[in-house]
């Protein structure tokens, strides 16, 4: 079984930055695509960000793009989310999510799922 754990999150004031990051317990983590998700309270799961296992391709969503950059080091089994220019609509919590394909933007085609971490973007 795979475990996750994300770290990072916090309170942040708007145009403020949080680098998100997501352990896994697997050795073969780089044979599996990763991607962020978030949450906010009364909203369905939305799609962040993906990466590859070899962390070659990236893919974020447009409402994060050029603010948000996912990466992963696979030699310490986790992966980063970086985000700059926090706007309050950034507020939710965070999930990382792993699935065996990359290239998948729904919940669904994920696997394994961390518990969250909460990011706050105060006004």
């Amino acid at each position: 079984q795979v475990q996750l754990v994300e770290s990072g999150g916090g309170l942040v004031q708007a145009g403020g930055s949080l680098r998100l990051s997501c352990a896994a317990s697997r050795r073969t983590f780089s044979n599996y695509a990763m991607g962020w998700f978030r949450q906010a309270p009364g909203k369905e799961r939305e799609f962040v960000a993906a990466i590859s296992g070899s962390g070659d391709s990236t893919h974020c969503a447009d409402i994060v793009k050029g603010r948000f950059t996912i990466s992963r080091d696979n030699a310490k089994n986790t992966v980063y989310l970086q985000m700059n220019s926090l706007k309050p609509e950034d507020t939710a919590v965070y999930y990382c999510a792993l699935s065996i394909y990359y290239g998948r933007t729904t919940a669904r085609g994920y696997d394994y799922w961390g518990r969250g971490t909460q990011v706050t973007v105060s006004s």
